[in-house]
């Protein structure tokens, strides 16, 4: 049996764009909210910021919860390889320092670089979630998502 997990990411948005990590895998470049699991003894707003120093190499500010999303892998498109039940916690944020993947000390595994999202541009990215984008457009108000990919 396999925990939940708590998971913490950053919406960092500038000039209508996002700042993101890229990764990739046999189908090509993907995007993530910068973001990772919370530690024991750790708030969230501490683990947004670590999370933000590792990934990134930018100091962040934290300020309201956007969104909360549960994300069940049996349920989606990796089923086969992901039994994993996470819950990400999303929190608007504030560049305190400018983001510099060579200063970013503990990059998420697979990470090859960082990269600003052009908000209008939703449908050219391959971004998980896969309605992030389009949700941060229309300022779409629910919280909870619920289990979506």
């Amino acid at each position: 049996m396999y925990p939940v997990r708590n998971s913490v990411k950053a919406i960092i948005i500038r000039d209508n764009k996002l700042l993101c990590i890229k990764k990739s895998d046999s189908v090509g470049d993907y995007f993530l909210l910068p973001g990772g699991g919370q530690n024991k003894n750790e708030i969230f707003e501490d683990a947004v910021k670590r999370e933000c120093l590792e990934e990134l190499g930018a100091e962040i500010s934290v300020n309201n919860l956007r969104y909360i999303r549960e994300y069940i892998g049996k349920n989606h498109e990796f089923k086969e390889t992901d039994n994993s039940h996470q819950v990400e916690f999303m929190f608007n944020c504030d560049l305190l320092t400018e983001p510099n993947f060579e200063s970013a000390h503990e990059k998420d595994d697979g990470q090859s670089g960082i990269e600003w999202i052009d908000l209008d541009k939703s449908n050219e990215y391959r971004i998980y979630p896969k309605n992030l984008l389009e949700r941060i457009n229309i300022k779409y108000h629910e919280v909870y998502w619920g289990d979506i990919n």
